[in-house]
C-alpha cells in the first residue's frame, strides 16, 4: 500500500492530510498493544485536527501500555476516488495499516450532518455498514461526541455509543473489551451494554403508536438500564490533558495551542444544547492552567493559545489567567485567543489585556433583536451591554467586530427581525464615531434548530422557505448600513440539520440510500445536494414534515429520551413554559439553584466561591 500511496499522494489536493509522521504523532508497536482502536473523524484532517476531544483521548489511550489509538479521517473526495480506483482500504495515519485490522473504530460525532460521511468511511474501510450484517472478524463500531445525545437516527449503523465525557468512560471501555476478549459479538456487546454510559442499541426495543409517534423504548435484557446516564468527568484538574499534542504539517482549522479551562456552562440559554448536555460547570484551577499552558507551548512551539470553553469570560480567574500569560509569554510573542466572550465591557477588558501582544476580532453574540425575544431565548444580556461592549471595543483600538444572531427562534415576528436592524445602525453610528472609515461590522446570521434535551424541544422548526423570506427581508433593509456585511446559514442545510437532530432509526434508510446516491460532506456548501436527500425522503416514504414543524405534546415520549443528561424533563417543561411568559432564569453560580436535577442525578454538588473577584468559582 506504501508504493501505492506514494503514486496517488502527488496528485491530490495537500497530500499531508493523508501521511501521518506529524510532531508528537505517536506510532507503538502493533504486536504488543492488547486493545486497537483508530479514532475516525468524519470530516476532513483540518477539522478532525482541531478538535479537542480527540487529542484528549489520542494522548489518553496512547498512555496506557496495553492499548494503542491511532487516526483516520475522511479523504476528500480526490483522493477517496484514487484510493478506491487502487483498490486501497481507508487506513490509520500512523502504522498505515488498514481501520478494518482493528479491534474498535471510534466515531466521533461532532454535527448532524456529517452521517454520510460515517458510512462512507465504513464502505471505504470494508466493513459492513449495517451493524446486524457485521460478523466476528469485522471491528466494533462505536461512537461518542454530542450528537450522541440523541443517537437513533445513526443506532442501525453503530454497535456502541459511549455517551458523556470520554475521558471519564473509554479507558473502561477498553478495559471491558480486553476482559471480553474471545466472546461471541453478542455476549461481548451485552458484557460492554452493562457499563455505565454505554448505550447498545440492538438491546433496545421500539414500539410506536399509529400516529407514528414513539410509544416506547424497552431493554431486551434484564439488568440492562431503562435510560443510559451521561458519564461525567467531576475533577477536572485530575483528568488527563495532552501536554504533547500533535502539531500537523499544514494548516487546520484551530491551528494553535489549546487550554479548556472550564466544561459546562450555567448561562442556560433555552435554544442551546451544549449548555444542558454539558451541565454542571466544572473549572480547572489557575495553577493547573498555567502548568498545562508551559507545557504546550514549550511542546509544541505554537505562538497562539486559546482559552476553550461554552463561556471562557465567566472562568472565575479569567483575569489572573490572561494576564498571567501575557506577562510570562507576550515578550516571545506568544498571543491569547478568547474564542467567547460576554456581551459586556469586561470582556473587552479581557480583550485589551489581550491585544497588548495581538489584535484579534472581537466576536459578541446577543443571538436576537429585542429584548422581548432575549427573555424568551434566557440570554440574560440587555442593550446597553451590547452598547457599552461595543464602545468599549472601539473606544481601545479596534476597528470592527463580529456579531451572531439567530432566527427562526420561537415567538419571532418581523419586529423583532428589525430589532436586529436597530441593533447593527446603532452598533455602526458608534463605531463610525469611532473608528471612521475602517470600521468593519460582519453578522452571523444562523437558523433555530429545536434541539434535543433543551427547552425548546417541543418547538416546530420554521421552513426553508421562511427562512428564505427573513433572509430576503434582512438583505434588503441591511443595505442602508454601509460597513455591515451580513452572512446567512443555508436554509436547505438547517432543514437537513432539524429532520436528523430530531430523528429516530427510521431514518437511517434514508441516511443509507443518500449515501449510496453520493452524498457525503453535507456540512460543506460544494457538495450539499438538498435534492438528493429529498428523493430519499420520498422513496423511504419519511415525511419529513413529521420530525421538523409538529409542536409537541408534554406527553410525547422522544427518541432521546433514552438517554438521561441528569436534566429534570420537568424542569425543562418550566423552562419552555416560562419561555413564553418572557421569564428570565438566572444564573446558577452568581443567584440559586434553579433546580435542573443535573447535580444531585449525578451525585455531585456545585461549590459556589469567589475567584478572583470577576465570577464566582464552580467546583463540583
Amino acid at each position: 500500500m506504501n508504493e501505492q500511496l506514494r503514486q496517488i499522494l502527488p496528485r491530490v489536493q495537500k497530500p499531508a492530510r493523508y501521511t501521518g509522521g506529524e510532531y508528537n504523532s505517536i506510532v507503538k508497536d502493533w504486536e504488543s498493544a492488547l486493545v486497537k482502536m483508530v479514532f475516525a473523524f468524519p470530516d476532513v484532517y483540518e477539522v478532525g485536527m482541531s478538535h479537542l476531544g480527540g487529542r484528549i483521548l489520542y494522548g489518553l489511550v496512547n498512555e496506557h501500555p496495553d492499548y494503542l489509538l491511532e487516526r483516520t479521517f475522511a479523504p476528500w473526495p480526490d483522493m477517496e476516488e484514487m484510493m478506491r480506483a487502487a483498490g486501497i482500504p481507508l487506513y490509520a495515519l500512523e502504522s498505515r495499516r488498514p481501520v478494518r485490522d482493528f479491534d474498535v473504530v471510534g466515531f466521533s460525532l461532532q454535527y448532524e450532518l456529517s452521517f454520510t460521511n460515517v458510512l462512507n468511511m465504513l464502505d471505504l474501510a470494508g466493513i459492513p455498514v449495517w451493524s446486524e450484517q457485521r460478523s466476528e472478524q469485522d471491528p466494533l463500531v462505536m461512537a461518542g461526541g454530542p450528537v450522541c445525545f440523541n443517537p437513533e437516527p445513526m443506532a442501525p449503523f453503530i454497535d456502541v455509543f459511549l455517551i458523556g465525557d470520554g475521558e471519564e468512560l473509554l479507558p473502561e471501555f477498553l478495559a471491558r473489551l480486553q476482559e471480553s476478549r474471545g466472546k461471541k459479538r453478542e455476549e461481548l456487546l451485552l458484557n460492554l451494554a452493562g457499563l455505565e454510559g454505554v448505550y447498545v442499541p440492538r438491546f433496545y426495543q421500539i414500539e410506536y403508536h399509529a400516529d407514528g409517534t414513539l410509544k416506547a423504548m424497552e431493554p431486551s435484557h434484564p439488568g440492562l438500564p431503562e435510560r443510559v446516564t451521561k458519564r461525567l468527568v467531576s475533577d477536572l484538574d485530575q483528568a488527563y490533558y495532552p501536554l504533547n499534542p500533535i502539531v500537523p504539517f499544514l494548516d487546520i482549522v484551530h491551528d494553535r495551542a489549546v487550554l479548556e479551562v472550564m466544561r459546562g456552562c450555567q448561562r442556560a440559554c433555552r435554544f442551546c444544547q451544549a449548555g444542558t448536555v454539558y451541565r454542571p460547570v466544572r473549572e480547572r484551577s489557575l495553577s493547573t492552567l498555567q502548568h498545562q499552558a508551559e507545557a504546550l507551548l514549550r511542546n509544541t512551539g505554537y505562538d497562539d493559545i486559546s482559552l476553550a470553553s461554552l463561556s471562557t469570560a465567566d472562568y472565575s480567574n479569567i483575569q489572573r489567567l490572561v494576564r498571567h500569560l501575557v506577562e510570562q509569554y507576550g515578550s516571545r510573542g506568544v498571543g491569547v485567543s478568547l474564542p467567547s466572550l460576554r456581551v459586556d465591557a469586561f470582556s473587552v477588558k479581557l480583550a485589551n489585556e489581550v491585544q497588548k501582544v495581538r489584535k484579534t476580532t472581537l466576536t459578541f453574540a446577543p443571538e436576537a433583536g429585542t429584548q422581548r425575544l432575549r427573555n424568551v431565548i434566557n440570554k440574560n444580556v440587555n442593550e446597553s451591554d451590547l452598547m457599552n461592549a461595543v464602545e468599549a471595543a472601539f473606544d481601545s483600538g479596534w476597528s470592527g467586530v463580529k456579531l451572531y444572531f439567530m432566527i427562526g427562534l420561537p415567538t419571532e415576528t418581523y419586529e423583532d427581525l428589525d430589532g436586529i436592524l436597530e441593533l447593527l445602525a446603532k452598533v455602526r453610528r458608534i463605531g463610525r464615531a469611532r473608528a471612521g472609515k475602517r470600521l468593519k461590522i460582519n453578522v452571523s446570521i444562523s437558523n433555530f434548530v429545536p434541539k434535543a434535551h433543551t427547552p425548546f424541544q417541543w418547538e416546530p422548526q420554521i421552513s426553508p422557505d421562511e427562512i428564505r423570506a427573513k433572509h430576503g427581508y434582512l438583505r434588503k433593509e441591511g443595505r442602508r448600513l454601509k460597513g455591515v456585511s451580513l452572512d446567512f446559514h443555508q436554509p436547505e442545510v438547517t432543514w437537513l440539520e432539524g429532520i436528523m437532530a430530531r430523528g429516530d432509526r427510521r431514518l437511517a434508510p434514508v441516511i443509507y440510500r443518500a449515501f449510496t446516491r453520493g452524498c457525503k460532506f453535507d456540512g460543506w456548501r460544494e457538495y450539499f445536494r438538498p435534492d438528493i436527500w429529498q428523493e430519499v425522503l420520498e422513496k423511504e416514504r419519511v415525511d419529513p414534515d413529521f420530525y421538523l414543524y409538529r409542536k409537541r405534546s408534554y406527553r410525547e415520549v422522544f427518541p432521546w429520551d433514552i438517554i438521561d443528561t441528569g436534566m429534570d424533563k420537568e424542569y425543562l417543561m418550566e423552562e419552555h413554559l416560562i419561555s413564553r411568559q418572557e421569564v428570565s432564569t438566572p444564573d446558577c453560580r452568581y443567584d440559586t439553584c434553579v433546580g435542573c436535577g443535573v447535580c444531585p442525578s449525578l451525585g455531585v454538588e456545585l461549590e459556589l466561591k469567589g475567584g478572583d473577584g470577576d465570577a464566582p468559582a464552580g467546583r463540583v
